[in-house]
């Protein structure tokens, strides 16, 4: 029997990972994150723990699998038809894209944010998330802008801006058990870097 094709090998490995994930955050809602090892996990999922490791090499990777995609959902987004607004306001709108793509069970999404505030390890791996999918948002940035500036470093500030107002986004939206408008929410974050103070300081004197 030939081998399967690779696409359908990764949609069945998403699949997979995205059971065990499902199990395993309830495992952790009901036990508590640093309570729960890999054989519980494991156990609860009805696979052996070797199994469980081949999918996910860590327990902070298991909670945050849901974001897996919102680098490549925000590169995306910045498509080359959008060239001709300023890179702020793109920003602002693959955002959009991906709250979208995040918020498709509110409750869900709130008890997940809720896990990870609750949690230092959660918090950092989040970060670090954050940092590997910069770099390919800054580069989709830079490939589909119609700015003069081709700055690297003004790209890169701008991208870690606009994820830093991501992530106060969903921490506000999350205490407000997802009641909150994200739209607005994320408005009045990116209007904070154009206010008349900000405007002001970056007048020449």
């Amino acid at each position: 029997m030939s081998a399967a094709p690779v696409g359908t090998r990764e949609i069945s490995r998403h699949a997979v990972r995205a059971e065990l994930a499902r199990v395993a955050f309830n495992r952790f809602c009901l036990t508590g994150f640093n309570q729960v090892t890999f054989a519980d996990l494991a156990k609860a999922a009805g696979v052996s723990r070797s199994t469980f490791l081949r999918y996910f090499g860590t327990k902070e990777d298991v909670v945050l699998f849901v974001f897996d995609p919102v680098g490549d959902v925000i590169a995306d987004a910045l498509d080359v038809d959008r060239a001709d607004q300023d890179d702020w306001s793109r920003l602002r709108n693959a955002l959009e894209s991906a709250v979208t793509f995040l918020v498709r069970d509110v409750q869900e999404l709130v008890t997940i944010l809720g896990l990870i505030e609750q949690t230092p390890a959660l918090c950092a791996r989040l970060r670090e998330k954050q940092a590997e999918w910069r770099p390919r948002i800054v580069a989709r940035l830079q490939e589909t802008t119609s700015s003069t500036d081709g700055s690297s470093v003004i790209a890169d500030v701008r991208v870690a801006a606009a994820l830093e107002c991501l992530w106060i986004v969903l921490g506000q939206w999350s205490a407000s058990d997802g009641e909150a408008d994200l739209g607005e929410l994320l408005d009045a974050a990116f209007a904070a870097f154009s206010t008349p103070a900000c405007r002001q300081a970056d007048a020449p004197s």
